[in-house]
């Protein structure tokens, strides 16, 4: 039989010779070092092998389908799975820090709140209630089932006051604060301090008989001077100086001259003015300071004059320049006046907290106003339907308007941070402006008590004078840092940065500003008692003329004159110039 096989393979070597590498392959058969690393493993190694491996289990139940495994972080599915795998269970390994906190399910980022309906008013009844006294009703037990174990947090106190409730009634809040050592706060006129109990009375010094009467008579003398000088006004009188208050015609002072060689009754402003160079006249009849001065309305042949001697007088402009009227009524110096529209009042503003109103022509005081506060100026509305209106600004940071008819306040303007210096009127008298201590710039409309422009820089100083110009559109406002500050009067309040007037020094005093009628010159006093003079324009100081002897206070340009200023000093005087 092996001699068949070995006949029939050496028959296929000869004419094949595909048999013959089948040939060769059978003698390396035959030696097993060379065919060793060809071989697979054993079987008894693969078990070996099955043995070591360490993959774990990855199926959490055996009778789960899952099917494709899919990621619960998987933002975008590419594929549509099906409900089983959706919903299978995660599989891998257990997180060994997931805690039972966060292995319980949660709806919210704090916890699982189960869906649940509780009227506003009695979840805030049981958290104050909680917060007040330590309990509350438990929110999973039925209210119409209340026991004591309903209630969770203080339950032995919730027991004793049978659950009540912070807004049930007959229950007081439990005092939490331990009582002051010393006695009850309604005592406190019976406490003599720490070391009452230490003194002596016989060491205690008392006033003798003659000290105490002594006291008491001080102290009722101390009083009734408080007294008299709150609620007793001075006492009004008037003087007249002039020989007759009529003229043959039956015309009083306040009638406008017609022979003056000006038309005093004209609207229209000097075509060109001209710089005033020398003193035409002094009125004097002061004795101290005089602090304002104002021009009659329209004409300008009267002027009033108010002074620190707590008199106000009227004096003529033309003519023989005579003091025609003394006003006395003031306890006090006068600090501001002003005319009404046709001039025939006027009102005073005095030191002794009175605002009072008097007749030009007659002198008497007609009414007072005062609310125990010191007014640092007076306005009355220029419009001719409010002419029973007036506003004053107060030392309390207050804007008062007054009622003439009814003496009574209609208004108060209660925004500024200081006392209030001045109140101009702009913009066809529908709006005011005021100016204060607390360094700012207030827009205001008329009876409405709310500013709806405020003007305040760091570099703002106070503002204690402000003048309107003739055109009704700048305002010039005195600034203590010694210079004047144009802001414009129409729509938006703001500052002029091209016009600023320096030269002159006016720190710590109120002097007012005043323009010419043609706006060509701006002119002011100063604390050296000089009268400056500067161009609209440029802003240059063309002119200083030593003017008084102390402070030059007030200085108005005559809106009918080309070169006449009227100035007035805290010597006494006051001056004109032409």
């Amino acid at each position: 039989m092996s001699a068949a096989i070995a006949s029939l393979a050496s028959y296929g070597s000869d004419s094949d010779p595909e048999n013959e590498s089948e040939s060769k392959t059978t003698e390396e058969a035959d030696d097993p070092d060379a065919t060793a690393h060809l071989k697979p493993l054993q079987s008894e190694k693969t078990m070996a092998l099955a043995v070591l491996n360490s993959a774990p289990e990855v199926a959490v139940k055996e009778s789960v389908e899952t099917g494709v495994h899919l990621d619960p972080a998987l933002k975008e599915v590419s594929y549509n799975p099906s409900f089983e795998t959706m919903f299978a269970p995660e599989f891998g390994p257990e997180n060994p820090f997931r805690s039972q906190q966060m292995a319980a399910s949660r709806n919210m980022l704090s916890g699982y709140a189960e869906p649940a309906h509780v009227n506003d008013f009695m979840f805030e009844q049981q958290r104050r209630t909680f917060s007040t006294f330590g309990y509350a009703l438990d929110p999973s037990v039925d209210t119409n089932q209340v026991s004591a174990t309903s209630y969770i947090g203080a339950v032995e106190e919730a027991e004793k006051t049978q659950g009540v409730t912070v807004f049930e009634s007959g229950h007081k809040k439990p005092e939490k604060r331990k009582k002051v050592k010393g006695g009850d706060p309604g005592e406190i006129d019976n406490y003599l301090g720490p070391w009452a109990k230490y003194v002596d009375e016989k060491n205690v010094a008392k006033p003798t008989e003659d000290e105490k009467k002594y006291l008491e008579e001080y102290l009722a003398k101390r009083q009734k001077r408080g007294r008299v000088e709150e609620e007793a006004p001075a006492e009004e009188k008037t003087i007249l100086h002039v020989k007759d208050m009529f003229d043959y015609q039956g015309r009083s002072y306040l009638h406008v001259p017609q022979d003056v060689g000006v038309n005093l009754r004209s609207t229209e402003p000097p075509e060109k003015c001209y710089l005033p160079k020398k003193q035409i006249h002094v009125w004097s009849g002061h004795t101290k300071g005089v602090s304002a001065i104002r021009l009659f309305p329209g004409s300008g042949h009267l002027l009033l004059s108010s002074s620190m001697d707590c008199k106000i007088k009227l004096w003529e402009v033309y003519g023989e320049r005579r003091c025609i009227r003394t006003f006395i009524g003031h306890s006090k110096a006068v600090r501001d006046i002003c005319f009404n529209n046709n001039g025939t009042k006027f009102l005073s503003a005095g030191y002794d907290r009175y605002l009072k109103l008097w007749d030009s022509e007659t002198g008497k005081c007609i009414s007072r106003f005062t609310n125990r506060k010191v007014p640092y100026c007076v306005k009355f509305n220029p419009d001719e339907e409010k002419q029973n209106l007036f506003v004053a600004g107060m030392s309390d940071k207050k804007i008062v308007q007054w009622d003439i008819r009814t003496e009574e306040v209609v208004q108060e303007y209660d925004r500024h941070l200081g006392a209030v210096n001045t109140i101009t009127f702009v913009d066809e008298n529908r709006r005011f402006v005021s100016t204060s201590d607390d360094k700012s710039l207030r827009v205001w409309e008329w009876d409405i008590p709310v500013d709806f422009k405020y003007i305040a820089e760091p570099s703002m100083h106070s503002m204690p004078a402000v003048t309107l110009s003739p055109n009704g559109k700048w305002l010039a406002c005195q600034s203590m840092d010694n210079q004047i500050l144009i802001f414009g009067a129409q729509n938006r309040f703001r500052l002029n940065k091209k016009k600023v007037f320096k030269g002159h020094m006016v720190a710590g005093y109120a002097c007012q500003v005043d323009f010419s009628p043609d706006m060509s010159y701006v002119v002011s006093g100063d604390a050296d008692g000089k009268l400056n003079i500067w161009d609209w324009k440029t802003t240059k100081l063309y002119h200083r003329i030593k003017a008084h002897d102390k402070v030059c206070i007030s200085a108005l340009w005559h809106p009918h004159e080309t070169s006449k200023v009227i100035t007035c000093g805290w010597d006494s005087q006051i001056k004109l110039w032409d």
